[in-house]
Parts: structure tokens; sequence; C-alpha cells
């Protein structure tokens, strides 16, 4: 899949909890679907300028995983208020909610207040954290970034089935560098967690997707996200 690149990485610099947040500021402001840039380009930017500091990349991951949880959660209390009744939302597992109400749902990870879109921000603090997974799995909290890794997954590919997501080569990149990272992490582990619900579902599965050009409506390629998982996370 020649659209599967990642970009370098500077060695990391030792940094305090405000020099974090402010690298974390300047790319929501530098970075994002504003800038007259290829998504794939600001991402391969984003990389470097992230310099391979696995703490930064780390809150990019939860931030947005967490916005996306209180973005759908909001149109839940929405949809009770209007209907008087709310769909039961895990976390670890976003398929029957989608399955059942997404007709009354808005895809949520395109326009999230965290202001971090998913093929640049997120696309390249994941590549970061599986570039380097052991050292990701000393620095933070390795079990909960590796629910937040499946749970971004489960909502993109979500999206591709039930929100009518067009899958360019910058939806499957995501997807790919999210189950690359998944399996990195999990073999820095001394103790693999158990694989959710939506990946195991979805690793019985066969199902072959056609890949666009992000510029045309053109077919590139093709992805089968069933059997990713599979090669990778059960090898």
């Amino acid at each position: 899949m020649r659209w599967f690149r990642l970009g370098s990485s500077r060695r990391q610099v030792q940094q305090d909890p405000e020099q974090e947040s402010a690298l974390l500021e300047d790319l929501r402001h530098r970075f994002g679907p504003h800038v007259q840039a290829p998504f794939a380009d600001q991402a391969a930017a984003v990389q470097q300028a992230l310099g391979g500091d696995v703490h930064v990349a780390a809150r990019i991951v939860r931030e947005f995983a967490d916005s996306a949880h209180a973005d759908l959660q909001a149109q839940n209390a929405e949809l009770g208020r209007r209907t008087g009744y709310v769909f039961d939302i895990d976390r670890r597992n976003y398929r029957p909610v989608w399955r059942e109400a997404g007709a009354d749902l808005r895809w949520p990870l395109f326009a999230l207040p965290s202001r971090l879109h998913p093929y640049i921000q997120v696309s390249a603090a994941v590549a970061v954290l599986g570039q380097q997974a052991k050292q990701t799995v000393r620095a933070v909290d390795a079990t909960g970034l590796h629910g937040q890794l499946f749970e971004i997954l489960d909502l993109t590919i979500a999206g591709w089935e039930f929100a009518r997501i067009r899958i360019d080569t910058d939806a499957a990149t995501l997807a790919h560098r999210l189950i690359g990272t998944a399996r990195d992490l999990r073999s820095a582990m001394s103790d693999e967690p158990p694989l959710p619900p939506p990946v195991r579902e979805l690793m019985r599965r066969n199902n072959t997707v056609q890949v666009y050009d992000p510029d045309a409506h053109r077919v590139v390629g093709t992805f089968n996200p069933g059997r990713e998982m599979r090669e990778q996370l059960l090898a």
C-alpha cells in the first residue's frame, strides 16, 4: 500500500508540562483543514514537529478519544430530549449504537472541539507512538492508550459502514496506523490486554473496501480491515 508512509522523527527532547502544552497548542493552530495543504503532508509535518515526543502524542490520542465520546454523549442526550429514548454508549464498543441509531447520529471525528483532526494530528501522533512503542509503554498509561487507539479505530470504521464516510487514502492510513501501533504497544507490554469486542467482530469478517484518491473520484487501492487486524494482532 504505497500511500502508507511514515515521516521521520527526531530524537525526543525531555519537556516539562508547560512545554508539552505549548507544543500541543501550536499543533492545533498551525495544522488542520483550514490549511491549504494535503492532509498527508500536514500529518508528516506534525510528526516531524512532535520530534518523537510520546507524551504529547499520547495526549493527542487521549484528548481526541475523550472529545469524540463526549460529542456522542451530547448527541445521545439531545436524542433523549426529542424522543424520550437514549442509547447505551459503551466506549469499548461503539458499533451497536451506530447500528441502532446511525441515522440519528452525526459522525463526530471531523469537527470536535479539541481542534484535532483525525487525518492530521491524530494520524501523526499514532505513527510516533508506534515507532517508539517500547518507550511509550514506559512513559504513559499503556493500557489506557491501547484502549483509546481501538476506540478511535472503532469510530473510524463505523463511519465507513454506518455514516457514509468516504474511504480515501487519508482514512485508510489512519486505520492502518492505528492497527499497527496497537500491535506494537501490545508487543511491548508485559501483559497484553484483551482485544475489544469491535475488533473481534471485525476480525471475523473479510470485507474489502475501495480506497479513493483524496482529491478525485478515483480508486487507488483496496483495504481489508478484518484481514489486517488478524495478520497484525494475532501474529
